[in-house]
């Protein structure tokens, strides 16, 4: 059995609407040039309207998945209320900042909706955070990505644009790296659910783009 730790390889990417987020992946995980899955799992729900998006190292990336998903509920429990995009992303940056001797190989995104309203962080392996305002992407296929992302995107973006943005940018991104593919996932969050899209209502917007 392989072990997934050193699963890697990937494409996300994060989009700023007017109502909500929209984060998206593809499933391809490689281990240098074997593809070792089709079907790999790159958006978390972390917390209600709080979703993560993951690349780099499979087992690491689970590993913050499994304590951000505790510590956001224990939060809540003790607050009574949920905790903000950027508590959680200050959380997440204290704990990747403390194994800096030992990293753990990621590059990630956060986004919901909280009471202030959308919002989307990223964060590298050693805890550092930007607050992305627009629209970004991690990982290998993220240089193709972004040129879609860069020429298409405006402010104001509705959450059906957003999502049409953010599959074009994975769309083209798949063709150029290989260690990206095997299909696309997209997260809608608005101020009411934390959606995940079904694999046709995606493919019908991959259809557009052919």
């Amino acid at each position: 059995m392989v072990d997934d730790k050193y699963l890697k390889g990937t494409t996300t990417v994060g989009i700023v609407c007017d109502k909500g987020v929209v984060l998206a992946t593809e499933r391809r995980a490689t281990m240098g040039h074997f593809i070792a899955s089709k079907t790999a799992k790159k958006i978390y729900q972390i917390d209600d309207l709080v979703g993560m998006t993951t690349a780099g190292s499979v087992g690491d990336a689970q590993q913050i998945v499994r304590v951000m998903s505790v510590e956001s509920h224990l939060y809540k429990m003790r607050r009574k209320e949920p905790m903000t995009i950027k508590g959680i992303t200050t959380l997440l940056s204290n704990i990747l900042s403390g194994q800096r001797y030992y990293p753990l190989m990621v590059q990630l995104l956060v986004g919901g909706v909280d009471k202030n309203g959308p919002a989307i962080f990223s964060l590298d392996a050693l805890g550092g955070t930007i607050e992305e305002t627009k629209a970004v992407a991690t990982g290998s296929g993220s240089p193709m990505a972004y040129g879609v992302l860069e020429d298409r995107f405006v402010d104001g973006l509705s959450i059906e644009e957003g999502v049409e943005l953010a599959i074009r940018a994975l769309h083209n991104a798949m063709k150029r790296d290989s260690a990206s593919g095997n299909g696309i996932d997209v997260v809608v969050i608005t101020a009411d659910k934390f959606d995940r899209l079904e694999e046709a209502t995606v493919q019908q917007y991959r259809d557009k783009l052919n």
